[in-house]
């Protein structure tokens, strides 16, 4: 004859030894964020672009360092290229990448306006000018 032992409930046994029969809590689910939008295809001109941004901030930095009348002028620049442009985020960051890139390489070198600093600046200028008009001819604007 076979005897059967019947095992008690572990919420039961719980409670008889003066625990709670209370189930693990559910993890909280997070309001799932839609996920960002898929970057389009860079644009023909991105590379042009983005060499005119750098030009931009090694600009800034220039024309500053050397106190020249349209210093003020290059950061509204590129704010004004980076509302226009900037149409994801990840194109602002690589727009603001470019400008830092720029500004930050001739922070590194100059402390003080140098011959060097001026001719640095006036082929930029030059530079900048022709990569401007290359985009608005090329690509409209």
């Amino acid at each position: 004859m076979a005897v059967l032992m019947a095992v008690p409930d572990a919420g039961l046994a719980q409670q008889s030894r003066g625990g709670s029969a209370r189930s693990a809590p559910k993890p909280i689910e997070k309001e799932k964020e839609p996920p960002p939008p898929a970057e389009p295809p860079p644009a023909p001109y991105d590379r042009d672009l983005l060499r005119l941004s750098e030009v931009i901030g090694s600009l800034a930095f220039l024309r500053d360092l050397c106190g020249a009348a349209d210093a003020p002028e290059w950061p509204a620049r590129m704010k004004a290229l980076i509302e226009a442009e900037g149409v994801t985020p990840g194109r602002r960051d690589r727009l603001a990448g470019a400008y830092n890139r720029g500004y930050r390489g001739y922070s590194l070198t100059y402390r003080v306006c140098t011959p060097a600093a001026t001719e640095a600046a006036a082929r930029y200028v030059t530079e900048g000018e022709r990569l401007s008009y290359a985009l608005a001819s090329r690509f409209g604007g």
